[in-house]
């Protein structure tokens, strides 16, 4: 199957445990180490046709643990990193609300919130996507859930260590390294 006409395919990433090391609450760049191999992955995607976004919650904000210009401040930071690596994002969508948040104005059940499809969602109009077609790429059971509500059509689960089948969620493919992905890409319709 070919893209919807006008329409683009994505490479969709979760931000901690895929583009950058989680140490928890990553907030500054000092604490920001991208991940192995997700450079050569980019690269590789953007070969391949698809525009990269980036789908993130970002409960540390709710939490207190950091604020949100500071979490702006650090995806300026981070674009600029790619840009030296010649990669340029198409969007970056984070969600920072958290039901019983710390900080009141983000206290609330939110539709972006992962495991939820809102993010992905709203990527997909702001920037004509064209979801059937693209990857979502995440570390946890609940960006695979978040992928598959959205009609993503490859969920890609990566976990360094192995899982049991019902660790995996909504992921058709679970893999060990960012480099399993690359050698896949092209990647073609089921």
């Amino acid at each position: 199957m070919k893209p919807s006409q006008g329409r683009s395919p994505a490479l969709l990433l979760d931000r901690d445990g895929v583009v950058n090391d989680d140490h928890g609450y990553v907030a500054t760049p000092e604490r920001f180490d991208f991940c192995n191999g997700i450079f050569a992955l980019i690269h590789r995607a953007i070969d391949c046709g698809y525009r990269i976004v980036i789908i993130t919650n970002q409960s540390g904000i709710a939490r207190g643990y950091y604020s949100e210009p500071e979490f702006h401040q650090l995806m300026g930071w981070m674009e600029r990193e790619f840009a030296q690596q010649g990669i340029q994002l198409s969007g970056i969508f984070h969600c920072p609300y958290l039901p019983g948040a710390v900080a009141p104005e983000y206290d609330r059940d939110s539709f972006w919130r992962k495991p939820n499809p809102g993010m992905i969602l709203e990527a997909a109009r702001r920037l004509d996507l064209d979801l059937a077609h693209s990857i979502f790429v995440g570390d946890q059971p609940s960006d695979m859930a978040a992928a598959s509500a959205a009609g993503i059509a490859r969920r890609v689960l990566i976990r360094p260590v192995p899982v049991h089948a019902t660790g995996t969620g909504e992921a058709d493919l679970v893999i060990g390294r960012l480099a399993d992905l690359t050698a896949r890409l092209p990647w073609s319709s089921p």
